[in-house]
């Protein structure tokens, strides 16, 4: 089994801790890094890619220095083996204007605006990681405690990998 990461960018640490602690039931499973800038997350995902892991899921900030996350995201979107990673845009100050131009040019699959809930980003996180896992295929049987066991069910019934006998 791939190890499949969660990754966020801001540049506040209150914010990289608050995503931390709200999403640390996942780790376990889906272990979570955390980067305070565009140009840490790509070191980030060089030691992922070199693990041979697989990020699943992005969590990033729209307002940083030097690099926008819809930038970074368009450039993560534009290299081939994050390209089916799920991608959200973590902030509460992008405009219209920024949010239409993530969802256009990076391939944006959930915006989360700040303040958010523990379990509005709980949500978040399962849903995007269910459909990274089934739009992947891998064995979703590691994942039904924690992720949406009933789509993934549904997915493997359709596969063929269980069956209702």
């Amino acid at each position: 089994m791939n190890q499949i990461y969660i990754l966020c960018v801001d540049d506040e640490a209150d914010v990289l801790e608050a995503v931390e602690r709200d999403l640390a039931t996942m780790e376990e499973v889906f272990p979570l890094e955390i980067a305070s800038s565009a140009d840490e997350a790509r070191q980030v995902l060089e030691r992922i890619d070199a693990q041979g892991a697989e990020l699943g899921l992005i969590f990033c900030d729209h307002v940083m220095p030097k690099e926008t996350g819809g930038e970074f995201l368009s450039w993560l979107d534009g290299q081939p083996q994050w390209k089916r990673s799920r991608k959200a845009l973590l902030t509460g100050q992008a405009g219209l204007e920024a949010t239409v131009s993530a969802i256009n040019n990076a391939g944006l699959d959930f915006y989360v605006s700040k303040p958010w809930t523990q379990e509005g980003l709980l949500q978040a996180a399962k849903r995007l990681l269910t459909d990274y896992v089934i739009s992947r295929n891998i064995d979703p049987l590691p994942y039904m405690s924690i992720l949406d066991a009933t789509r993934l069910a549904e997915h493997s019934y359709k596969r063929g990998l269980i069956s209702d006998t």
